[in-house]
């Protein structure tokens, strides 16, 4: 009898120590929880980034906080020895509970909101591209401005922030940054849930023959025809047309020593057939043989741009023309309108705009692997593309068995957004992102708008 008093006490005592240990660790566990979740967003990406300079910026739209990262990027991924670059990020948050936008520029980046972004008033992270902008180291190491380098960029860059951001990933970029996009996607397929990419192509060869064809047969005969009269134009008008090049240069205090004035002009009259139909021009504003010096190269410059080929965009435009070259692939010139008319550019060739003494090795089997990813297995991509586009003769085309939804507006250009299409378009855009993500992820419906000029 005593015995079973003893043993009962003995348990009663042990109970009672588990009791007390299991408290103290629920209000360990409950204590560290309430201290995580104090925690700010800063301090929150500070511990992720511990080695980024961090800048607080102005916050806007739907966003609470806005920051500017100076991430130590590696230069080789796979050779940590090589050395880091300063790799500018904009981080803008909005609430932990909403899906987190990826912007993959393809050039240079500063903060703003992303379309997609305010669709889905999500946080948003925009990188810009290696070697671009404020990223750009100087000298220039070309031997890592490989697109499989970007994108570990992104995937790590990623996969830390997932530790904050555990809701819904969506990547998105526009041209150059939606063939990003579509790489990412190809190389990483489950790092992100859903792609957006606008107006992008998946370019076969250094100088895609398809851009030309587009350009041979899209729109009207009859605007064709004005478009060659008007390259002609400038041509025949080469005197005149030096003169507002000059003219320019002084008032906008650029130079062209790089590429000549002379030079500039014939490549502008090249380059005018892709850039007219690129941006949408508009065939009953072309002028017309009375049109004045002035006349004429205002339209030129509205639609190419003649501080494309200053010194200073020369510089800028370096590591897109090298990325061309060697591994993207880009466009050619059709000098048969014109050929008569041409003095000095007798083989134009984008080549001209690459680097010098570096190695343009063009890799033909890079995008070709892109693309057979994304038009064969490329579920979850939203591609959004304008019909007269001259980029979108080599947009990739999703095959029938693949979960994706390919969208032409109509006349539309390479300024073509989900906006710009009708309501009943944007309602099947809506519909097919609302599938993809989930009905816990709530849209935003967006103004249906025309389309902005350049």
């Amino acid at each position: 009898m005593k015995q079973t008093k003893y043993i009962f006490i003995l348990l009663l005592t042990i109970l009672s120590i588990t009791s007390c240990k299991d408290s103290k660790q629920k209000q360990t566990d409950e204590g560290s929880k309430t201290s995580i979740e104090n925690v700010s967003f800063l301090e929150k990406i500070k511990n992720i980034f511990p080695d980024a300079e961090i800048t607080l910026l102005e916050n806007s739209d739907h966003f609470s906080e806005v920051y500017q990262m100076i991430l130590k990027q590696p230069l080789d991924h796979n050779n940590p020895a090589a050395g880091t670059f300063d790799h500018y990020v904009y981080l803008s948050h909005s609430d932990y509970n909403k899906p987190t936008v990826l912007v993959t520029e393809g050039y240079q980046a500063k903060q703003k909101t992303y379309e997609l972004s305010k669709l889905l008033k999500s946080n948003q992270v925009i990188v810009e591209y290696r070697f671009y902008g404020k990223s750009r180291p100087e000298p220039m190491p070309w031997q890592y401005l490989r697109n499989d380098q970007a994108i570990e960029d992104y995937h790590q860059l990623v996969t830390k922030l997932k530790s904050i951001y555990t809701k819904k990933w969506l990547s998105t970029g526009i041209s150059k940054g939606g063939e990003t996009v579509l790489i990412y996607k190809s190389k990483y397929p489950t790092d992100i849930d859903v792609a957006v990419p606008y107006v992008a192509p998946l370019i076969n060869t250094q100088e895609d023959i398809r851009t030309e064809q587009h350009i041979n047969s899209i729109g009207t005969k009859e605007c064709r025809a004005k478009v060659t009269k008007f390259q002609r134009l400038l041509l025949s008008n080469r005197k005149a047309l030096l003169s507002e090049i000059s003219k320019y240069s002084e008032e906008n205090k650029v130079s062209f020593t790089e590429v000549s004035k002379e030079e500039a002009l014939e490549y502008a009259a090249l380059e005018f057939p892709f850039s007219f139909w690129q941006w949408g021009g508009k065939c009953d504003e072309i002028p017309g043989e009375n049109a004045s010096p002035e006349e004429l190269f205002k339209f030129m410059d509205d639609l190419v741009g003649i501080d494309f080929y200053s010194d200073k965009t020369y510089h800028k435009l370096l590591p897109s023309y090298y990325q061309h070259m060697i591994e993207l692939g880009y466009y050619g010139f059709d000098t048969t309108p014109v050929k008569d008319l041409i003095k000095i550019v007798l083989e134009p060739t984008n080549k001209r705009f690459a680097p010098k003494d570096v190695d343009l090795t063009y890799n033909p089997n890079y995008i070709k692997k892109v693309r057979n990813y994304i038009e064969n297995k490329g579920d979850n991509i939203l591609f959004i593309n304008g019909e007269y586009d001259t980029w979108g003769a080599c947009a990739p085309t999703p095959k029938e068995n693949v979960d994706a939804l390919k969208m032409v507006l109509k006349g539309g250009s390479h300024k073509t957004r989900i906006e710009n299409f009708s309501e009943e378009d944007q309602q099947k855009i809506y519909n097919t992102l609302q599938k993809w993500l989930g009905k816990d992820v709530e849209l935003f419906p967006i103004e249906t708008t025309k389309p902005t000029s350049k």
